[in-house]
């Protein structure tokens, strides 16, 4: 039988890696106006940015916000791009999040929202794959991607394991029913330009 002894181990290099940061940090450097007219979220403890904001995309958004206030009404704030802390190390700054209440209701930033809503001109991609399932890791109930390009509704439902159950993908002739909005119905015509 032969002994062999091993070198010790090697120390771990101490060179560049990736900082992960978190929501208070990304908001910190937000009050600082390092992001001052840039779009900026926090996905995964990485801070990504969005190039400037076509007028299509703007227009879109304005129409979804509409339809939005008139389907949802008093009792629910209307949040466009602006902060929803889904957890230490994500905050997507979603393009509209319908939440309970009122500004009023709240000493920090929402955790949660009824219906998330993004408008995809660019980003259809990311918006369809990895927004997708950070929604429904975090529990949002339904999620609508307006898909300014092919101008359709994408409509998921029923987070479960980390994905949505149910997929609807709605054309201009058709309306839909936002979950927590049972008594209001949606055109998708009048979500797109």
């Amino acid at each position: 039988m032969t002994t062999m002894t091993l070198p010790p181990p090697r120390p771990v290099a101490a060179g560049p890696r990736p900082v992960r940061w978190t929501c208070a940090e990304f908001h910190r450097l937000g009050d600082l106006g390092v992001f001052e007219g840039r779009r900026a979220k926090l996905i995964d403890g990485a801070i990504l940015e969005e190039g400037p904001m076509n007028p299509p995309h703007a227009l879109t958004l304005g129409l979804v916000e509409a339809a939005a206030r008139a389907a949802f009404g008093a009792g629910w704030w209307l949040r466009h791009q602006s902060p929803l802390v889904l957890s230490q190390l994500i905050d997507p700054v979603p393009d509209l999040a319908v939440v309970p209440g009122g500004p009023r209701d709240y000493t920090g930033h929402p955790t949660t929202a009824a219906l998330v809503v993004e408008v995809s001109d660019t980003s259809l991609d990311f918006d369809t794959d990895d927004k997708r399932r950070l929604y429904a890791r975090a529990g949002i109930a339904e999620y609508w991607v307006v898909d300014v390009n092919a101008r359709r509704l994408l409509v998921y439902r029923g987070p479960q394991g980390g994905d949505y159950a149910n997929v609807q993908t709605l054309g201009p002739a058709d309306a839909v029913t936002p979950l927590a909005a049972p008594g209001a119905a949606v055109r998708v015509a009048d979500l797109l330009t």
